[in-house]
């Protein structure tokens, strides 16, 4: 399948031909734009559901290799972890297909090999989805709301067409309570004005009031770090801000479900 003459009806016959599984593994690769193979086995091929580990992964690598092979999804020419990291660990994008598969208004996708910081930057970001998603299943926490981009971003009414674009948008509850965010994964590569930027355009939107006219509350936002010492940094850039008390918060991908889920910092 190609794509290129892909209408309705070839639309319908393809959803008829997938599995469950494979149009979740499309939807969440549409989501969060990328994902390692390790990361799709996690969360569609768990171990649980297998006789063994090894079984669980040969699986994933065949459903991957299909759906690479109909172009629903595509393989960066790139792996991470290294040579010796294997097969899970190549990265996957959205192919034409499956863009095709869930648009509705027949526009085709263009698809760029991403640089190598944008790569690091979303499979950061998927790993946190991932990480929220196994918590959700294990019973850690219940994952209400995980909204990837463009779905999680915010217009700006006040600052004329600006969008406001996080990562990601979670919901999350923990016991009686549910706790929403707005979620930047930093890998210490944007420069201190550069992030700046970004905080001030939240405190715009945290003013305008539109967020709680519709939702009633306002997210607070999540840095999430790599480590310590890049939290350390990020706290000290915000805190000449003049930011509103208590809207943002600095922490580790270590710490981040515990915090996502109402611990304190």
């Amino acid at each position: 399948m190609s794509g290129a003459r892909f209408g309705r009806a070839e639309v319908r016959e393809l959803r008829r031909l997938l599995s469950e599984r494979d149009l979740a593994v499309v939807s969440q690769l549409a989501e969060l734009r990328l994902m390692s193979g390790r990361q799709i086995e996690a969360v569609h091929f768990p171990e649980e559901r297998h006789e063994t580990a090894a079984t669980a992964a040969r699986h994933c690598r065949r459903v991957l290799a299909r759906l690479v092979r109909d172009r629903l999804l595509v393989r960066l020419p790139r792996a991470v972890g290294g040579i010796r990291a294997g097969s899970q660990a190549f990265v996957y994008a959205l192919g034409p297909v499956g863009y095709r598969l869930l648009q509705e208004d027949g526009s085709r996708l263009r698809v760029h090999e991403p640089g190598a910081s944008f790569v690091d930057h979303q499979l950061a970001v998927s790993r946190l989805a991932v990480d929220l998603t196994l918590a959700d299943r294990s019973g850690l926490l219940d994952l209400l709301i995980l909204e990837g981009e463009p779905a999680c971003w915010r217009m700006l009414p006040a600052i004329g067409r600006s969008v406001l674009r996080p990562d990601l948008f979670l919901a999350i509850g923990a016991g009686q309570l549910e706790y929403r965010w707005f979620v930047e994964v930093d890998r210490g590569t944007h420069r201190n004005p550069a992030l700046l930027r970004k905080a001030h355009l939240y405190e715009s939107y945290y003013r305008s009031g539109v967020e709680q006219a519709v939702y009633e509350i306002f997210p607070r936002v999540a840095w999430i770090t790599p480590d310590e010492v890049r939290a350390a940094q990020l706290k000290e850039t915000l805190a000449g801000g003049e930011f509103t008390k208590g809207l943002m918060l600095v922490t580790t991908i270590d710490d981040a479900l515990g915090i996502l889920a109402g611990g304190t910092s």
